[in-house]
């Protein structure tokens, strides 16, 4: 029940954040659809486990995400710094790099995954089982996968570590 309860704020919280409509009518549709969302995927977003681990997890998020957003501005930057540059093509070196994660969770593989594609120049173009399949604008971009951002995946939302 926690969790749904969590998945509902979490998700309010979001539509209120990105739609900026608070009149009666859309405001009500908010509520129904992250109702309807909390009731169907609360098990996506937190775990089924005790309540230390649901801590661990959602504390783990929460200090991941800084992180992750510093690394998307860094990223954002260089690939700006890329675009701009008068010898682009030169800079430009795109390729496929396939590579085996260590994470058994498939929240974290998804929050990995995610994190790859959220990053300017990288794209996740496909995940079986343990194999990742990234897109990279850069060999720069190519090198630091997996890196320390699985490591920080695994340390937010793997149970082991």
């Amino acid at each position: 029940m926690k969790a749904k309860i969590a998945t509902f704020g979490v998700m309010l919280l979001f539509w209120v954040s990105l739609s900026g409509m608070f009149d009666a009518f859309h405001f009500t549709l908010g509520v129904l659809c992250c109702l309807l969302i909390s009731q169907f995927s609360h098990g996506l977003l937190f775990y089924h486990g005790d309540g230390q681990q649901w801590a661990k997890g959602f504390f783990g998020v929460l200090c991941y995400l800084p992180w992750l957003f510093y690394q998307i501005v860094l990223a954002n930057l260089e690939v700006a710094w890329i675009v701009l540059h008068p010898r682009m093509l030169d800079k430009i070196d795109p390729h496929l790099i396939r590579f085996n994660s260590r994470l058994q969770r498939p929240i974290s593989k998804v929050t990995f995954a995610q994190s790859i594609t959220l990053t300017p120049g990288t794209i996740t173009v496909s995940v079986d089982d343990n194999e990742f399949l990234v897109y990279a604008l850069t060999r720069n971009a190519g090198e630091a996968l997996p890196g320390e951002m699985e490591t920080r995946v695994a340390k937010a939302l793997e149970s082991d570590l």
